[in-house]
């Protein structure tokens, strides 16, 4: 059997261990070949276009700890390209691959469900540093990126009480705020504002002056999904990928404003980004994205395709990729409360 791997979507640490667990176990247990595609579904590059490479065991051997991806990776649709399923389905024929293992998040894993669904076998891996991916309890990349911002936290809260000044910092998280959550708990953060939630700007003034009252410099972490109550999503830029998205960006800095205003206090905004993306993985992002790469092979020995492998409890199942992609996992309302009783 020949296989071919693909990233797809925002890169995120603990990739390169997927590729190595699925090319480890697929050679030296089933004997099969394999043909990474670059830069996700991109439409001059991929299976679009067939622009591969070998994946052996040296391809492998030192990738473990290495963030990012061999592969490359991309935001973009191919069910947006005239004859692009057409296409994909020429190149595999091609390159003689029989399955393919997609590692990605919401909008890659949509695409595996869509070919699987036209006749091409896919098994997903999910993959989002977002941990907003339905179906399983946790994805790998969210645990390396919490760690990172919270790490930037305790960084900040030592600055941010030498100056007796309120610091504002901007997480990612369009539509759910699990980074912003986990971190801010973490990182003993005064305030945490998630897109699930809109916040108002009055009471996060109100808990930014009473940790002020306490000779305390205040921290507040927000998701750069967040909404002031009544307010709009603060965008970047207006222009859309391949997916819908807009990108977002900006509340930060918006927020570090009008805490400064309404307080007279100095406030500045810092926005991680891309910092929480990049990196080596933690050692639980290893471990998990090995073992989700190791039951990745499993299902394609069964020639189970169209699931995606997802964590229960501490037990690596399979769920049908229609169900991982059916709803984004946000926030439940009880988590948050649980954060409120550590604000101001």
């Amino acid at each position: 059997m020949r296989v071919g791997v693909l990233t797809g979507g925002g890169d995120c640490p603990g990739l390169n261990a997927v590729i190595r667990a699925v090319v480890r176990k697929g050679v030296e247990v089933h004997g099969w070949e394999f043909v990474g595609f670059r830069n996700g579904w991109q439409g001059w590059q991929g299976p679009l276009t067939g622009d591969s490479r070998p994946l052996g065991l040296a391809d492998v051997e030192d990738i473990l700890t290495r963030g990012g991806t061999i592969l490359r990776s991309s935001r973009t649709n191919p069910y947006q390209v005239d004859g692009g399923v057409d296409q994909i389905r020429k190149v595999l024929a091609d390159q003689g691959v029989d399955a393919l293992v997609a590692i990605g998040g919401e909008d890659t894993l949509g695409v595996a469900k869509r070919l699987t669904d036209d006749g091409i076998g896919v098994v997903g891996v999910p993959k989002t540093i977002d941990n907003d991916l339905g179906a399983t309890d946790y994805t790998f990349g969210f645990d390396t990126a919490v760690s990172i911002a919270t790490e930037a936290i305790d960084r900040l809260h030592t600055t941010a009480e030498s100056h007796h000044r309120a610091l504002v910092i901007e997480v990612m998280g369009r539509h759910a705020g699990w980074i912003a959550l986990h971190s801010g708990l973490a990182g003993g953060a005064s305030v945490i504002l998630v897109p699930e939630r809109q916040f108002s700007v009055d009471q996060v003034v109100q808990w930014v002056e009473r940790r002020f009252e306490k000779e305390y410099a205040p921290i507040i972490v927000v998701a750069e999904g967040a909404l002031p109550e009544g307010g709009e999503e603060k965008l970047l830029t207006g222009e859309k990928d391949a997916f819908g998205h807009v990108r977002l960006g900006g509340i930060g800095n918006w927020l570090a404003d009008e805490i400064s205003e309404r307080t007279g206090k100095e406030s500045r905004a810092v926005v991680l980004g891309h910092v929480q993306r990049g990196g080596t993985p933690t050692a639980y992002d290893r471990v998990l994205a090995t073992r989700f790469g190791l039951h990745a092979v499993d299902a394609v020995a069964d020639g189970d395709f169209g699931v995606m492998v997802a964590l229960k409890g501490t037990d690596i199942v399979r769920v049908k990729l229609s169900e991982a992609t059916a709803e984004l996992k946000t926030v439940p309302l009880e988590r948050y409360q649980e954060a409120e009783v550590f604000f101001g």
